[in-house]
């Protein structure tokens, strides 16, 4: 089916669409957390990049990144069509991760990050996730 808009009015239609955050990936982390009985976290608190689970007592913030929006290493790639667009904004995405990062380090929090495809193997998040919590 041909657009109905003209190249620009769709793009700037679509530039006013925002994202409702990663769920499926959020979901998937809140029932590894929950069935290895992990307890204590949080969700969406008011810190740099809105970590997307916390542990208040630790101070450890969790960020569950989207492979492709995060530019996974394994994993992530850039689109043929529009690729200079897409290139600027998902290296801005990690700048901004890096960014984040620094910014709860000086809050005295610790950032832990997951890629999307490590939540397939539970029990490796399961460990990561215990061993930065007995760090704190």
């Amino acid at each position: 089916m041909t657009d109905v808009f003209t190249r620009k009015k769709r793009s700037e239609v679509m530039s006013r669409i925002r994202g409702r955050g990663n769920s499926s990936t959020e979901l998937r982390m809140r029932e590894i957390l929950r069935k290895a009985g992990l307890t204590g976290w949080r969700r969406h608190q008011p810190l740099p990049g809105r970590p997307d689970f916390i542990f208040r007592r630790f101070r450890l913030a969790i960020f569950v990144d989207g492979c492709f929006w995060h530019q996974c290493p394994r994993c992530g790639n850039l689109p043929a069509n529009n690729s200079a667009f897409w290139l600027k904004k998902l290296i801005g995405n990690q700048q901004r991760d890096k960014e984040n990062n620094k910014k709860l380090r000086a809050l005295g929090w610790v950032p832990l990050r997951f890629w999307e495809h490590e939540l397939r193997c539970e029990e490796k998040v399961v460990e990561k996730l215990r061993a930065a919590l007995r760090k704190r």
